[in-house]
């Protein structure tokens, strides 16, 4: 199917409110990645997406584990961690271990009317060497995608996955994920990050997500 038949990357890219914030987290300087957006279907729905095993597959990746408080879980081939609070069809927060790394992912989910659920999802890194070389956008991008793959998914119901791989290599989604990395060093300066640090940042992750360019 045609990216362009289900919905417009346009939409998708305005859609998402991304911001940028200081806070500690364990003691330590931290920062809180946010993006937020709004979806056409009602808390539970999207709490199952983001939740069910079996649709998370549709969208996201295959996770396993014990799916339930104080459990734990793995992405495959990426992260995993602990379930540190679950209180459906809310919120949840994880440990997010990856690398040897660690940072924290929490999912808020609130009503907008009968059949409109906004998402606000958080990726709180620490201070590290990670950090200082790639900024927001590291992580921001890779959420910016998952939420693309959401909106499909939302946007389909039970038909085909948005294959990642094909879109990502395509000049469309490099033009896409170039975007999402311009609106977090924005993001990044309106936070009061240095911009100069923020640009050398944006242009690492942009060439990373798109390779030597557009």
């Amino acid at each position: 199917m045609e990216l362009s038949k289900v919905f417009s990357l346009e939409s998708c890219l305005g859609a998402v409110t991304r911001t940028v914030s200081e806070l500690e987290r364990e003691g330590k300087p931290a920062r809180n990645v946010t993006l937020e957006r709004s979806y056409d279907t009602t808390p539970e729905d999207l709490w199952d997406a983001m939740t069910n095993p079996e649709r998370l597959l549709r969208w996201f990746a295959p996770v396993s584990g014990d799916l339930k408080l104080r459990g734990r879980y793995q992405i495959k081939d990426n992260a995993g961690g602990l379930i540190t609070e679950c209180v459906p069809p809310h919120y949840f927060s994880v440990t997010w271990e990856f690398g040897g790394g660690l940072s924290w992912v929490e999912l808020r989910i609130t009503a907008e009317g009968e059949e409109r659920s906004r998402l606000t999802l958080s990726h709180i890194c620490p201070i590290d060497d990670h950090w200082k070389n790639y900024g927001p956008g590291a992580v921001g991008v890779g959420w910016d995608l998952a939420l693309v793959g959401l909106e499909f998914h939302l946007s389909t119901g039970e038909m085909d996955r948005l294959d990642e791989n094909a879109f990502s290599a395509s000049i469309e989604g490099k033009s896409f994920m170039a975007d999402c990395s311009e609106d977090w060093r924005r993001a990044a300066v309106a936070a009061g990050e240095n911009p100069s640090w923020a640009e050398a940042a944006a242009k690492q992750v942009t060439d990373f997500y798109t390779g030597s360019g557009l």
